[in-house]
């Protein structure tokens, strides 16, 4: 088959691109940026062609994949309809692939990347999995059986998939955009698990989790002892996480992870139980993870003298606090600061009040103008980061024009967080740090 995909340098778009390459398809992109993003790198690797412009003419046996961020008014979508090519969206491309392959489907409000990534190297190393996660990776064999897939609830699009197993790390208010309430985003959440066949891993911590009903085989994991897969004794500190495992009341093992956080910790004990669901050794299930060193964007760090620059995926409050939880952890003896890029203007104005309560709980907090792509300020008057910094404590308005603000913790740790593109806010700190 071949391909043409519209908005290719997004990080689901590139993960599928990567599967769509490595099953043997031909593979070409189009996207408007120009700029770095991290995703490139996968596509480079394969030598999957990228356009800018409308000079790729595709012959009429290309299929046309777009992302749900492209509008159909874009001029490559409009030029594509006059050549009378089929299109297809790019969750219902992934959810063809989930009939084809055995399923695992690792949902949620927040952690799915990391677990995606856990459960992927485990699987991969041991049976042979296909997999596709959120950070722009993706891998497919023709020859595996297994397909690790992070389904994202963002406009449902995880609805258009149909997994053996389902994961559900957590359900939380987010995406307010795309459902009218967290009772919205709990109703769809049950509806994938209606199409799920088989097992349902469930964290059982979470009241929201709790609330999914299905006859399927379900297993709640944990801190809580009213779960099947607990974690106990856990001890976390600046080299890492270690915690006892129980698996329904009898010892498992005592697992080590060079991550921080007990959000981290949860997100192995939904890896652990899949693990367990598909007869992986505890042998292997303990080494990967004792190698497992994160998501691309999450929690990422880089050290510049006595500088620590903590890149990281954080866009909702949830997030934002696991970010600084882990922080804390690890350096304890540092100032912790964010630096914060929103992204759209209905997030930011239905957790503008729980965005101020985060960021001011860091030693200080700096905040970018808005970023987002796909909404008007106009239609939401009054949404700025202007007042976001009113509201928080310690709060203060940056971008890379004044980044030498931040020298005045170069000494500490600063946490860049946002799911658009923060590296150019990134990159004028590593200039300022280097004159």
């Amino acid at each position: 088959m071949k391909y043409y995909l519209i908005g290719i340098k997004g990080s689901g778009m590139s993960a599928l691109a990567g599967i769509l390459h490595d099953l043997g398809n031909t593979v070409v992109g189009y996207d408007d940026s120009m700029e770095y993003k991290f995703t490139i790198e996968g596509l480079n690797k394969r030598g999957i062609k990228i356009y800018h412009d409308s000079s790729f003419i595709p012959t009429s046996d290309f299929i046309v994949c777009y992302s749900n961020a492209v509008s159909q008014e874009h001029k490559e979508i409009k030029r594509l309809k006059e050549l009378n090519l089929k299109q297809i969206r790019y969750q219902d491309l992934l959810g063809s692939l989930t009939k084809i392959y055995e399923t695992i489907s690792i949902s949620g409000t927040h952690g799915k990347t990391t677990t995606s990534l856990m459960v992927s190297s485990i699987l991969d190393a041991v049976y042979g999995a296909n997999y596709f996660v959120g950070d722009g990776r993706g891998h497919g064999n023709i020859d595996n059986k297994l397909f690790v897939l992070e389904s994202c609830e963002y406009n449902k699009h995880f609805l258009s998939y149909y997994p053996k197993t389902l994961v559900i790390t957590n359900i939380d208010l987010e995406h307010t955009e795309c459902y009218k309430d967290i009772d919205d985003i709990i109703y769809n959440f049950n509806i994938l698990a209606s199409q799920t066949s088989d097992n349902l891993v469930l964290c059982g911590d979470d009241e929201n989790v709790r609330k999914i009903k299905s006859d399927k085989n379900k297993y709640y994991y944990g801190f809580n002892d009213n779960n099947d897969l607990v974690a106990r004794d856990l001890k976390l500190n600046e080299s890492g996480s270690e915690f006892s495992v129980y698996y329904k009341g009898e010892y498992f093992d005592t697992f080590k992870l060079n991550l921080y956080g007990r959000h981290m910790v949860l997100d192995s004990l939904a890896c652990i139980m899949v693990s367990i669901l598909y007869n992986v050794d505890k042998k292997n299930i303990k080494e990967k993870l004792s190698e497992f060193l994160g998501a691309t964007r999450r929690f990422n760090e880089t050290k510049i003298n006595n500088s620590i620059i903590i890149d990281d995926y954080a866009h909702h409050p949830t997030e934002i606090m696991a970010t600084l939880d882990s922080s804390r952890q690890k350096y304890k003896d540092k100032k912790i600061v964010a630096v914060f890029l929103p992204n759209t203007y209905s997030r930011t104005k239905d957790f503008m009040d729980d965005f101020a309560n985060v960021l001011g709980q860091f030693d200080a907090s700096f905040i970018m103008d808005i970023k987002c792509d796909r909404e008007r300020p106009e239609d939401y008057p009054g949404v700025t980061s202007d007042t976001l910094i009113s509201k928080a404590k310690n709060a203060d308005k940056i971008s890379i024009e004044t980044a030498r603000k931040l020298l005045d913790y170069k000494d500490d740790v600063i946490c860049f967080m946002s799911c658009a593109n923060i590296n150019p806010m990134i990159e004028a700190y590593k200039k300022e740090l280097m004159k």
